[in-house]
């Protein structure tokens, strides 16, 4: 032992430095030091994008599986991903419109979530919980979501991992599915590392059958109003007056039962499949689809308002301080519903404004946390959203760089089906230490095509006003970046970097036309797409137009010029919309490569095989004489329409093709057969003789209409009375809004270690701390025995 007359000095220095770096380790956030996110194995693994990855879905119940899919209940499966058997994986189904809209169009193709930690709570594939698997619903490209995420991504903002993946089941052919990095725990430990903070994902909308999101939906629940002194007294925070009792928010009298709360005598406004229309049902008195593919993003009228609708958040999923969160029902509605038409159709708090100091005022966000809160979590959140909706202090309570740069991206890419569109959903909000910022979510109708519409007023719409139907200051997450000229430059100064890198040379471009000729060998092969590989040529032609032209609009807008870009020539539905139907095209299955044809001998055709050219046909005549147009985009007339009974269908050369002699029926594949077995070799995971078995000839609609949020039920037209206890829905696409297996613990908790790789800095933790305490008790024993 050294008996240096320093050592003492030698031992005490030792301690002190290593007890600092430990403080530095414990309170570094306090300090401005950032939790420092790791590197995982998946993302190199399932997330590398240079290839489609291959995943074989096993389970030897596939077929009631799919059956049962609405339910969202998890079942037990084995999945084999590139060649790595991963059983006892948990697999359901997901998505809220996305959900019901697959069972309406008579496909099976549904989105999935796999966890693989469901039922084991140490399982990941190669650190990675959960993974999502979309559907490319709506999405004639296949890669609006993909190219979203990898922008998102590459510019800097906090985004989910994603890649293409060719699915089988029981090594059947099912579909080119893209893999997205479920937004959980995974996902926050890789981001933020281990102050992992707070996560929600706040929704309003509960128009249908989403785990969370829809499941409470009521029409009962619908505030028609007409009595409430209150309700027509209110006005709303922009000073604009809000429903008015006697000509908007109760119904008119003397109107003959028309909807209520709408200009026009009450008509409905705007929806697409409205019989051309911009107001009043069709006749019929069937409901239109919705949301509209009209003059606005929303499709309702620029002056119209919508009735007062009381707080829809879905499931509760409980309070983890010990109080009740009460009835926000008053609130909900008091303070917007689903809002005003200057608004959108989210409540004030799913818009992020200050409402009060009382967390059941925020039931849209806190009922949708997906990491356990607290009452401080509640109340940190809520002085931090007062901050923003005042736009003060905003560098203590922003991630302002973060923030402006997912705004970049987001609002290059017009995206209606999210934060600053109508429905005011489909994003995360992520808060620790009092900081927000935004993480995206669902992007498969972005690049206009939630409304579809005029192409040219969506290329150029404005990137300094990219709130639809109101302005940016009701949105206050981006009504900051405008409320002080620093931060409109900055934003400016970032818009300009992503339009340099990614079009300076063409990149944008060739990373579409690279995308597209990677995966259209298995777009080819996809027995379950939502369109043709003709559809989806022209859908991607259609995506590197409106790049080309947006990239173009935007210049000009940074450059102060008023010029317009001409983009009447882009046909945003070439992509993919909302109001895409059964149809050709707007994100639709191919409806004709679908129909079968059954002779009166048993034998089976298609209709392609007597029809030479199908693409041509416009119409179908059924027994009863009715016509129905084939090519519409309205999914309503075609979801209700029985098959079997058409007996003719005409060409746009008025060629018609008499089907009498034949049985016809709509043959969508599913699954049967065992599932083969995977043990020892994965590769004979891909050996099955499963093979396809056809549904029920006749899918049922209950109700006399249908939309594409999964919408049904009766209406009766003016004059009637509706059934409101028929009437139900769909919300808003996108990942589910409950919690679901292991949640993180309460603020400042530490996550499970899922690194399959990287560092771990709770590790590094815990080693500094053993080696604080070893060195200084090294240094007493030495100091005693110098001593002696």
């Amino acid at each position: 032992m050294s008996t240096s007359r320093h050592i003492n000095k030698i031992c005490i220095a030792a301690v002190a430095v290593t007890l600092v770096v430990t403080i530095l380790f414990m309170c570094g956030k306090y300090i401005g030091l950032s939790s420092v996110s790791k590197t995982v194995k998946y993302e190199s693994t399932l997330f590398d994008t240079s290839y489609v990855h291959k995943i074989d879905i096993v389970m030897d119940d596939w077929d009631s599986f799919i059956e049962n899919c609405e339910s969202e209940e998890y079942s037990s499966c084995t999945v084999v991903v590139d060649g790595e058997k991963h059983a006892n994986t948990a697999i359901r189904a997901k998505g809220n419109t996305s959900l019901s809209s697959v069972k309406s169009l008579g496909s099976q193709r549904y989105s999935f979530k796999l966890e693989f930690d469901h039922y084991e709570d140490s399982r990941t594939l190669d650190g990675l919980d959960k993974l999502c698997l979309n559907n490319l619903i709506q999405d004639n490209t296949m890669m609006k979501d993909y190219i979203a995420y990898v922008l998102m991504n590459d510019f800097g903002a906090d985004s989910p991992l994603c890649s293409f993946a060719y699915i089988t089941v029981n090594g059947e052919d099912w579909g080119l599915y893209l893999a997205v990095e479920s937004i959980e725990d995974s996902f926050l430990s890789r981001v933020y590392g281990s102050e992992t903070g707070e996560l929600y994902k706040p929704d309003s909308m509960s128009f249908g059958g989403g785990r969370g999101n829809g499941r409470d939906f009521n029409m009962d629940d619908f505030d028609f109003g007409g009595d409430s002194d209150e309700t027509a007294a209110k006005t709303d925070e922009n000073g604009e007056s809000g429903q008015n009792a006697a000509n908007q928010n109760g119904a008119p009298s003397g109107s003959g039962g028309q909807f209520p709360s709408f200009p026009g005598g009450g008509q409905f406004p705007g929806f697409s499949g409205s019989d051309g229309e911009s107001g009043g049902f069709p006749s019929g008195g069937n409901f239109p689809s919705f949301p509209g593919s009209g003059s606005d993003q929303s499709g309702f009228p620029s002056d119209g308002n919508i009735p007062s609708f009381p707080d829809q958040s879905g499931e509760s999923q409980g309070e983890t301080d010990g109080t009740e969160s009460g009835d926000s029902s008053e609130k909900g509605s008091r303070k917007g519903g689903f809002g005003g038409f200057g608004g959108g159709m989210g409540s004030d708090d799913v818009k992020l404004k200050y409402i009060d100091d009382d967390p059941d005022s925020y039931s849209n966000i806190f009922d949708n946390a997906k990491t356990e809160i607290t009452k401080a979590d509640k109340t940190r959140l809520i002085d931090s959203l007062e901050k923003l909706s005042s736009y003060t202090d905003l560098e203590e309570v922003l991630d302002t760089d973060e923030v402006l740069r997912y705004f970049v991206v987001h609002n290059f890419v017009c995206n209606g089906d999210s934060y600053t569109g109508m429905m005011i959903h489909n994003y995360y909000l992520h808060e620790s230490d009092g900081k927000l910022s935004m993480i995206p979510w669902d992007y498969n109708l972005a690049f206009g095509t939630f409304r579809g519409g005029d192409a040219s007023g969506t290329v150029n719409t404005s990137i300094d006003s990219p709130v639809s139907n109101g302005s940016a200051d009701d949105r206050p997450m981006v009504g900051w970046i405008f409320s002080d000229e620093s931060y409109t430059e900055q934003y400016h100064e970032l818009f300009s970097q992503f339009i340099e890198k990614w079009f300076s040379d063409g990149e944008l471009e060739k990373l579409i036309a690279d995308t597209a000729e990677m995966i259209r060998p298995y777009v080819e092969k996809d027995p379950t797409k939502f369109c043709t590989t003709e559809e989806f040529d022209k859908g991607v032609t259609a995506l590197s137009q409106f790049v080309s032209l947006r990239a173009e609009a935007v210049r000009n807008q940074l450059e102060g010029s008023d010029t317009e870009v001409d983009a009447s020539s882009l046909n945003l539905s070439d992509m993919g919309s909302m109001g895409g139907g059964m149809g050709k095209g707007a994100g639709s299955f191919d409806i004709f490569s679908s129909i079968k044809l059954t002779a009166g001998d048993g034998s089976e055709i298609s209709l392609s095989d007597i029809v030479e050219d199908t693409s041509a046909l416009v119409s179908a005549t059924l027994s009863d004489g009715t016509e129905i147009d084939l090519a519409s985009s309205d999914m309503k007339n075609l979801m209700q329409t029985d098959f079997s009974k058409i007996v003719s269908v005409k060409d746009k050369n008025g060629n018609i093709t008499n089907l009498s002699e034949y049985t016809v029926s709509v043959n969508m594949p599913g699954r049967s057969g065992s599932a083969p077995d995977i043990s020892g070799n994965p590769d004979g995971a891909q050996q099955s003789d499963g093979g396809f078995t056809p549904p029920s000839e006749n899918t049922e609609q209950n109700g006399d209409f249908s939309a594409p949020g999964g919408m049904s039920g009766s209406f009766t037209p003016p004059g009637g009375t509706a059934d409101k206890s028929s009437f139900t829905g769909g919300s808003g696409e996108g990942e589910d809004t409950s919690s679901q297996g292991r949640t993180f613990p309460s603020s400042g908790g530490t996550p499970p270690d899922m690194s399959g790789g990287g560092t771990n800095s709770d590790m590094s933790f815990l080693l500094l701390t053993v080696l604080s305490v070893l060195i200084l008790a090294v240094g007493i024993i030495i100091a005693v025995k110098k001593k002696h």
